[in-house]
C-alpha cells in the first residue's frame, strides 16, 4: 500500500485527571470539541494506556510493587540488582517484553502503581466502539505505551492494543524501487502511528491522547487482528533471554541471584562465577588472591570432575565480561586466571 504523503498529528489537551470509572471516550469527544475539533471517518486516535488504566481502576498499593510486577509477568527475560530493588525485563501479562511487567508509579496517586490493562486490545475495541457511537465516525484506535530498545538508548512509545487499524504493512514479495524483491520488510505501521503520536503528546504535559488524520487508508471497517498479533512467537525469537540469563540457563545456574547493575570489584565479580559454576554442579570453586590478584581455584574428586567444573567456569566467566586462563596444577586441582572480555 502506499505510503501517506501527509500526516496532521494534533495533541488532545483539556483532558484533565481521569479517574477509576470515567467514560474515556467520552472525555475524549469532549476535549475534541473544545478544541473545536471532531472525529471523522478515517481518523486515528492515539490514547496513552495510562488513561485506559486509570478509567478502569487498575492501581495497587505502591508498597506490593514487586509483588505486583512478579504476579504480572510471565517468564523473566532479564533482571540486575539495583540500589532501588530487583530490575527487570519480564514478558508482561499484557504482552510485549518490557521493563517491570508496564507496572508504572509515575503520574499516579501518592503510594500506588499502574498496572497494564490484561487485554489492550479489548481495550482498543471497547474504546472504538464508544467513539462511534458518540460521533459515528469509524476511526482507529490505538492504545500507547513506552518501552526502551534492546540494541538503542532511550525509549518510544508502541502499540499495545489497536482496534480498527491495519497493524503491519507486508511489503515481502514486493519490487523495490530498484525492481528487486523484498524480502524481509514488513511495517509495524501501529507502532509508527504510536510513536509519532507521542511527539505531541506529553508524560509532563497532561497530553494523553493524539488525533492523527491521513491514514483513512489503513482504518478498516472491522477491528482487525490487533497489537497482539505483533509479538514475536516463541520459534522465532532469538532473545528470548539475556546474554546472561541464556549462559546460567544453559548450565543449571537460574537459581543464583540476579547479578548487580554495577559489576564491583574483580573479587565480586569472581565470587558470583564460583556461585554460577558449582551451582547444581560438582566440584569446588573458591576466590583466591595468591599475591597475583585474585583468581579461582578450582578443585574435584576426579580428572573428568574437574574438566566439567573447568567448563562451567569458561561458560560463567562470560558473564560477567571476564575470560580465563587454565593452569592445572594437579590431576584434581587447577586454577583460572582471568582478565576483561577484549
Amino acid at each position: 500500500m502506499r505510503s501517506a504523503t501527509s500526516l496532521q498529528v494534533v495533541g488532545i489537551t483539556g483532558v484533565g485527571e481521569v479517574r477509576s470509572g470515567d467514560d474515556l471516550a467520552g472525555l475524549l469527544v469532549d476535549a475534541l470539541h473544545a478544541q473545536r475539533a471532531s472525529l471523522v471517518d478515517g481518523d486515528v486516535l492515539a490514547v496513552s494506556s495510562k488513561v485506559v488504566s486509570k478509567a478502569r481502576g487498575l492501581t495497587a498499593p505502591l508498597a506490593e510493587r514487586e509483588a505486583v510486577i512478579a504476579a504480572q509477568s510471565v517468564r523473566t527475560v532479564a533482571a540486575r540488582r539495583t540500589p532501588a530493588g530487583l530490575a527487570s525485563v519480564v514478558q508482561s501479562a499484557a504482552g510485549p517484553v518490557m521493563a517491570a511487567a508496564g507496572v508504572d508509579a509515575s503520574n499516579v496517586a501518592d503510594g500506588t502503581v499502574l498496572l497494564l490493562p490484561a487485554d489492550a486490545d479489548a481495550e482498543a475495541r471497547s474504546l472504538r466502539a464508544g467513539l462511534r457511537e458518540l460521533t459515528g465516525a469509524d476511526v482507529g484506535v490505538v492504545v500507547t505505551d513506552t518501552a526502551g530498545r534492546a540494541w538503542r538508548e532511550g525509549q518510544t512509545d508502541f502499540a499495545l492494543g489497536v482496534a480498527g487499524l491495519a497493524v503491519l504493512d507486508d511489503l515481502r514479495g514486493e519490487l523495490d524501487a530498484s525492481g528487486r524483491p523484498m524480502s524481509v520488510t514488513a511495517r509495524a505501521i501501529a507502532d509508527e502511528v504510536a510513536a509519532t503520536a507521542d511527539l505531541v503528546k506529553g508524560k509532563t504535559d497532561g497530553v494523553p491522547a493524539a488525533l492523527i488524520r491521513g491514514l483513512a487508508a489503513r482504518v478498516g471497517a472491522d477491528d482487525g487482528p490487533g497489537a497482539r498479533s505483533l509479538l514475536r512467537a516463541a520459534a522465532a525469537d532469538w532473545f528470548r533471554l539475556g546474554h546472561v540469563e541464556a549462559v546460567r540457563a544453559a548450565i543449571g545456574a537460574t537459581a543464583v541471584d540476579a547479578p548487580p547493575v554495577v559489576p564491583g570489584t574483580p573479587a565480586e565479580r569472581l565470587a558470583r562465577v564460583a556461585d554460577v559454576a558449582t551451582a547444581g554442579g560438582t566440584g569446588r570453586c573458591l576466590v583466591k588472591d595468591d599475591g597475583a590478584g585474585p583468581a579461582l581455584h578450582l578443585s574435584a574428586d576426579d580428572a573428568f570432575e574437574l574438566g566439567a567444573l573447568a567448563q562451567r567456569v569458561v561458560a560463567a566467566l562470560w558473564t560477567e565480561d571476564l575470560e580465563g586462563t587454565l593452569t592445572r596444577s594437579g590431576g584434581r586441582e587447577a586454577v583460572v586466571r582471568v582478565a576483561p572480555v577484549r
